[in-house]
C-alpha cells in the first residue's frame, strides 16, 4: 500500500471518528456551553468557531489538511470566570481526548520536575481510556455472555469431555447450564464461592529509579511486556468474580494494537490540551532562584505546541494539530512577556471579564449543576426537602460579591464558601430532619451568615 492510500484511509477513519461533531455548529456548541457556564460569550463564541474550523479541515483532501494548523487561543482573565469549565465542557461535548496541565509543574530540562512531554503522554493516555471504553461498550452483549459462560463454568462440577457424552447427559447438562444462567442474572448466587484463576504481573524491585523521578513511559511499556505473569487459583464470591473475569475478557477481546493505533489517531487530530497558569511562566530570564526554569519551560513548550512529535508508550504521536489553549491571570504580567515564537503559537486572544453580584445570581439558579440545584438533590437523598427563595439568591449573590471586593477575588469559587457555610447546620442535621421541608430566606442567609456579612475581618472564609 502506497504512502497516499494509507493517508488517504487515515483521513476516512478520522472522518468518521469525528462524524458525530457534524451537527454541532457554532451556535449550538456556544448554546450547550451557556447550560453550564454564565457570561463570557467571547471566549464561547472563539473556542466554538476553532472547534467547527477543526471539523471543517478534517472534511478538506489529506494534503490541503495538513497546511491548515489549529486555531490555538489564549483565554486571559482572573481565577473563577470560567476559562477551565469552558475547555472541560467542550471537551465532553466533541468526545475528544483532554488533559489540563499547570505550566508551573514543568520545568526546564536539567531541572528537578517534570518534563514537558507528558503533557503529550498524558493525552495519549486519555485517548487510549477513551477508545478502549469505547470498544467496550460496543461489544458489551458478547463480553458479558462470556462472562456469563465462565462463571457457569466454574460453578458446574467437572466432566467428561463432550465427545464421550450420551444424549442424556448433554441434555441434563444443558438444563443445568440454564437453570445456573437464570439464577446468574436473578442476583440469587452473588454470595457462591468459586475458584478462578487470576493472572499478575511482577514489577521487579528497584526499578523505579532516585526518589522524586517517574519511569520513563517507553522504559515502562517495555518492561510490562518482559515481566512474566503468574497465574494463581483464588476462591471468592461471584460478585468478586465477575470483576475479575470482566477485566480478563475485556483484555482478551481487545485488539491493543488496533485500540492503540486510533487512539494516537484521534489524539492527534481531536487532541485538547488545556495549560493553565501559563502566566506563572511569563517574566524576564533569571540566573538564580524560582525564575530559572520559567524561559526554559517556554522553549520546550515550543517546539509541542507548534508541531513536533512525541515518543509515547503507545506510539509516536504528532502534536501539529492538537488544540492548544493557554489561560491565566496574567495579574502580574501581560502576554507579551512570553517567549514572541510563543505568543505566534496562540493567534486568538480572548479576554474573561470579572463576574459581578448579577452574574453570581445566574450562577447559583440557571446552570444545570447550579449549587441550589446540587444541595436540593443532596438533601433529597436524606429525604429533606430544601427550597431557596429569590431574596436569599440575591443576598448570596451579595454576600460573595462584598467577600470578594474585600479579600482575594476568587471569582464563582467564593459561592462554594457561602453556600457551604450556609447549609452547615441543615446538612450536620439531616439525618435528623428526615420528611421535613425547609425554606431558605433572605431572613435565613442574614442570621447563619450576618458574621460573614458584616465582619471586616474575613480571613477564616476564605478559601
Amino acid at each position: 500500500m502506497s504512502d497516499k492510500e494509507k493517508d488517504q484511509m487515515s483521513h476516512e477513519e478520522v472522518l468518521e471518528l469525528m462524524a458525530q461533531e457534524t451537527d454541532l455548529t457554532p451556535k449550538k456548541i456556544v448554546e450547550e456551553l451557556d447550560k453550564y457556564i454564565i457570561g463570557q460569550n467571547q471566549a464561547k463564541r472563539a473556542i466554538a468557531i476553532a472547534i467547527r474550523n477543526r471539523w471543517r479541515r478534517l472534511n478538506l483532501n489529506p494534503t490541503l489538511q495538513q497546511e491548515i494548523g489549529p486555531k490555538n487561543m489564549l483565554m486571559i482573565g482572573p481565577t473563577g470566570v470560567g476559562k477551565t469549565e469552558i475547555a472541560r465542557r467542550l471537551a465532553q461535548m466533541v468526545k475528544a481526548p483532554f488533559v489540563k496541565v499547570e505550566a508551573t509543574k514543568y520545568t526546564e530540562v536539567g531541572y528537578h520536575g517534570r518534563d514537558v512531554d507528558g503533557i503529550i503522554r498524558d493525552l495519549a493516555e486519555m485517548s487510549v481510556r477513551m477508545v478502549r471504553d469505547e470498544y467496550v461498550e460496543r461489544m458489551k452483549d458478547k463480553i458479558e455472555s462470556q462472562i456469563e459462560e465462565r462463571l457457569i463454568d466454574s460453578l458446574l462440577p467437572g466432566r467428561r469431555e463432550r465427545g464421550q457424552e450420551d444424549e442424556a447427559t448433554r441434555e441434563r447438562h444443558e438444563r443445568t447450564r440454564a437453570k445456573l444462567r437464570e439464577q446468574l442474572r436473578e442476583g440469587v448466587l452473588e454470595d457462591r464461592q468459586i475458584e478462578i484463576t487470576v493472572e499478575e504481573k511482577a514489577m521487579p524491585i528497584g526499578v523505579m529509579g532516585p526518589m522524586g523521578f517517574e519511569m520513563d513511559d517507553e522504559m515502562q511499556g517495555m518492561l510490562e511486556k518482559l515481566m512474566p505473569s503468574r497465574s494463581q487459583k483464588r476462591k471468592v464470591a461471584i460478585r468478586e468474580a465477575r470483576k475479575i473475569v470482566r477485566m480478563q475478557e475485556i483484555d482478551a477481546t481487545l485488539d491493543k494494537d488496533k485500540v492503540a493505533t486510533e487512539a494516537i489517531r484521534r489524539a492527534e487530530n481531536t487532541g485538547i490540551v488545556f495549560v493553565d497558569e501559563i502566566d506563572k511562566v511569563c517574566g524576564p530570564e533569571s540566573a538564580h532562584g524560582p525564575d530559572v526554569s520559567r524561559q526554559g519551560v517556554q522553549r520546550d513548550l515550543l517546539p509541542i505546541v507548534e508541531g513536533s512529535t512525541v515518543t509515547t508508550r503507545h506510539g509516536p504521536v504528532r502534536t501539529d494539530h492538537i488544540l492548544f489553549i493557554g489561560a491565566g491571570a496574567f495579574s502580574r504580567s501581560k502576554p507579551s512577556d512570553l517567549m514572541p515564537e510563543l505568543q505566534g503559537r496562540f493567534p486568538i486572544r480572548v479576554e474573561l471579564q470579572d463576574l459581578g453580584k448579577e452574574d453570581f445570581v445566574r450562577i447559583l439558579t440557571e446552570p444545570e449543576n447550579a449549587l441550589t440545584r446540587q444541595q436540593k438533590a443532596l438533601l433529597d437523598a436524606e429525604n429533606v426537602t430544601i427550597d431557596f427563595t429569590p431574596d436569599a439568591v440575591d443576598m448570596m449573590a451579595q454576600i460573595a460579591c462584598r467577600v470578594n471586593q474585600s479579600s482575594q477575588n476568587i471569582g464563582a469559587r467564593r459561592l462554594y464558601t457561602v453556600m457551604e457555610k450556609l447549609m452547615e447546620e441543615i446538612s450536620f442535621n439531616a439525618p435528623d430532619l428526615k420528611g421535613q421541608s425547609i425554606t431558605i430566606d433572605e431572613k435565613y442567609v442574614r442570621d447563619h451568615l450576618l458574621e460573614l456579612a458584616k465582619d471586616e475581618d474575613l480571613s477564616k472564609f476564605i478559601l
